[in-house]
């Protein structure tokens, strides 16, 4: 990927974005594929990882006497970090892979020149949709995530030491702070436009030959992951110099 090539394809993508006609219908039906192909893969692994999680963390804690804390650190822990940088990577292997399969796979088929010769703007209805959705989206399955993920720990907890429901989302929710959420809403939302834009750069500007196709989802994946990395490590950094 050039530079260059890279910010024309985000300018391009904005200048689409908020010029008519909208492919609103389009846009819909995108965010519903998305969610829906990544929506139990997610609910899954969100729980397994809650009760790992919990699993892991408390013998260390009943080594300090400090086992009544598992519900504030289990979701300060998944709400911060884990619950979206989970989402993100799945959704970057889920999603950026077929994204990128299913462009690179219309651009050799020549169905995207079939597009323009017949009046409609390619990039607006394969691009911009793609990239609109999977903003709007993974924010979205985020919070699922989360919900899921600390769910399983009070499965994990509730089986330990017997807590009640209230008791544990009481604690849990006692620990997180309006920046904790502001975080986990406002970081997956660049997770998805990178994840979006990496994925369909590479298929919508694959080479016209069948191994572009395959080239094409590899590259998105590990460049969304590599980008999701980056992203979560700035807003770390961010987000930490702005709590007391």
């Amino acid at each position: 990927m050039r530079v260059a090539h890279v910010y024309q394809f985000i300018l391009r993508i904005f200048k689409e974005t908020f010029s008519s006609p909208f492919e609103t219908e389009e846009t819909l039906n995108q965010c519903y594929l998305q969610g829906n192909r990544t929506l139990l893969l997610i609910g899954f692994t969100s729980f397994l990882a809650g009760i790992v999680f919990t699993r892991q963390s408390r013998p260390s804690l009943i080594e300090f006497g400090a086992e009544s804390w598992l519900p504030s650190l289990v979701s300060i822990a998944i709400v911060r970090g884990l619950g979206p940088l989970i989402t993100a990577l799945i959704c970057s292997g889920k999603l950026g892979s077929s994204m990128g399969a299913e462009l690179s796979s219309m651009k050799v088929t020549e169905q995207i020149d079939a597009m323009e010769a017949s009046g409609t703007n390619p990039f607006k209805y394969l691009v911009v949709t793609r990239v609109i959705a999977t903003t709007v989206m993974v924010p979205v399955l985020v919070i699922y995530a989360d919900a899921v993920a600390l769910m399983g720990s009070y499965v994990a907890v509730h089986y330990y030491s017997q807590t009640t429901f209230k008791l544990f989302f009481t604690q849990a929710f006692q620990a997180l702070s309006f920046l904790d959420i502001f975080s986990s809403i406002i970081k997956p939302v660049f997770f998805g436009f990178a994840i979006g834009v990496v994925s369909t750069y590479a298929g919508y500007n694959a080479p016209r030959a069948t191994v572009g196709v395959g080239k094409s989802a590899n590259r998105s994946v590990v460049i969304s992951m590599v980008c999701v990395f980056i992203i979560d490590f700035l807003a770390v950094q961010i987000f930490g110099s702005l709590r007391p």
